[in-house]
């Protein structure tokens, strides 16, 4: 590189150095001596204004940099050397790289003090100044939820304070004792349910009806009914008290909820307030029992009370790539091996193998070394063919394992330092303030956390600090 760095003090005849179209600048205690034509490869930048500006326009060097020194003639910047360091390339190689340990959000505000445009940035740096990015608006996403929950408003009317606190309540267990014990009451019905659907269908525990058929046990299923109406009790709270309706309806989870509910209700409806004539018809008697066997979609309720469940949903669907290979070596296996067994086998005259696509479901659970038994090969080549299809599928399975538990370790230690950021954040705001929270969103403190989730780019200092320990 041509630039020539060196440390301040070093040589006296320092303003002898700084020939007609050098420029020198002092970046943080660092100075480094540059060549114009090589600034003016990027005119607009902020260097070659300063090689360009007279030293006789002392209000122009005053807006391009801390301080001048005429003597020395030497340029003042207060700024992170090593984040310059890193600058500077772009006057070289026409890109820019950030370096380990350099904050990303940070280097993008010193390249906006140098006036460089981000499309110089190295294409692996744009894709980790993504991630940050993305990391700080949780942070700022998490930091508004937490304000939220603190946050108390003398203005608002004794409705909305009714129905904030009932969210609370339903929706946040860490918020009081009390939303606390509602959780764990949740928790332990959607437990009780799905035992009792489970239990209702052992012949031993049933009971006959009126027709000699066998149904659930009368305690069993006051059981269930008693653990729907807390579900729909619950769902309805939730949805009386949610401050965004539609966003509630949409949400995943609540269809959930809303489908573990339903089946209940209607085939109480059919059961109860169908005649019977319509009971009779074989389409309606298999309905219902359709809809009982909906039932199940209520253990999916767990998620809703569980962070690590959520965790490794988020974790599978950052790992939809992954899972695609694994399904699609399964896919090329299954069918070579399947049309290989079906092809080996028939010059035996007791096979198994019918068809190739029956053949499928042997190269299935053979590849997954299930293994169930009822379908085998009877040839020596079949036998081996077995073999390599073993062999294949534990290999095939195993590869994109890594990948996945990666990303869910990733994934869910992230979420555990971005919560603790988060928190954090909430704390500094407090000492800012100069008070206890709750604080409202126009106190200066809360001004960082609501100025990120508008512009992850212009982020307030103390969440770019987090970010860069993170």
């Amino acid at each position: 590189m041509d630039g020539q760095w060196e440390e301040p003090g070093e040589n006296p005849l320092i303003g002898d150095l700084c020939a007609e179209g050098e420029i020198a600048v002092n970046i943080g205690g660092v100075r480094v001596v540059l060549f114009g034509d090589v600034l003016n490869r990027y005119p607009e930048s902020r260097l070659a204004e300063l090689v360009n500006c007279s030293t006789q326009n002392s209000e122009l060097i005053s807006s391009l940099c801390d301080d001048f020194d005429p003597g020395r003639k030497e340029f003042y910047f207060d700024r992170d050397p090593d984040a310059f360091k890193c600058i500077i390339d772009v006057y070289y190689f026409d890109e820019i790289h950030i370096k380990r340990g350099i904050c990303p959000i940070c280097f993008i505000k010193e390249m906006e003090f140098w006036k460089i445009d981000q499309s110089v940035l190295d294409e692996c740096c744009k894709s980790y100044l993504s991630e940050k990015e993305e990391e700080l608006k949780e942070i700022a996403s998490k930091v508004k939820v937490i304000l939220e929950d603190l946050e108390v408003d003398q203005c608002i009317t004794r409705t909305q304070r009714c129905q904030r606190f009932l969210w609370k309540l339903m929706e946040k267990p860490d918020s009081s004792l009390p939303a606390r014990i509602i959780a764990i009451a949740s928790f332990l019905s959607i437990l009780v349910s799905a035992v009792v659907m489970c239990v209702g269908t052992i012949p031993e525990l049933q009971v006959t009806d009126a027709e000699g058929k066998l149904v659930e046990h009368p305690t069993l299923e006051a059981i269930e009914t008693a653990c729907m109406l807390w579900f729909t009790t619950e769902f309805l709270l939730r949805l009386a008290s949610s401050p965004n309706k539609l966003h509630f309806a949409l949400s995943i989870m609540n269809i959930i909820d809303f489908m573990a509910i339903m089946p209940f209700y209607v085939v109480l409806s059919l059961t109860y307030l169908g005649t019977t004539s319509m009971m009779e018809l074989t389409n309606v008697q298999q309905a219902v029992q359709a809809l009982r066997i909906l039932r199940i979609a209520r253990i999916f309720k767990l998620a809703r009370h569980s962070s690590g469940l959520q965790t490794l949903t988020y974790a599978l669907k950052r790992s939809l790539k992954e899972l695609g290979l694994l399904l699609m070596y399964m896919g090329v296996g299954i069918f070579v091996f399947s049309a290989l067994g079906y092809t080996m086998e028939q010059s035996h005259p007791e096979t198994l193998f019918r068809s190739i696509p029956q053949s499928f479901w042997w190269a299935i659970i053979t590849m997954t070394t299930v293994g169930y038994g009822d379908i085998y090969p009877k040839t020596t080549l079949g036998k081996c063919n077995a073999a390599v299809s073993f062999l294949c599928g534990v290999i095939a399975i195993a590869l994109p394992i890594h990948p996945i538990i990666n990303n869910f370790v990733i994934f869910y230690n992230k979420q555990k330092v971005l919560e603790t950021a988060a928190k954090h954040e909430v704390e500094l705001m407090e000492l800012k303030s100069g008070r206890e929270l709750p604080v409202t969103p126009e106190a200066p403190g809360c001004f960082l956390a609501f100025r990120v989730s508008q512009s992850s780019t212009t982020c307030g200092l103390d969440v770019k600090e987090k970010l860069r320990r993170v």
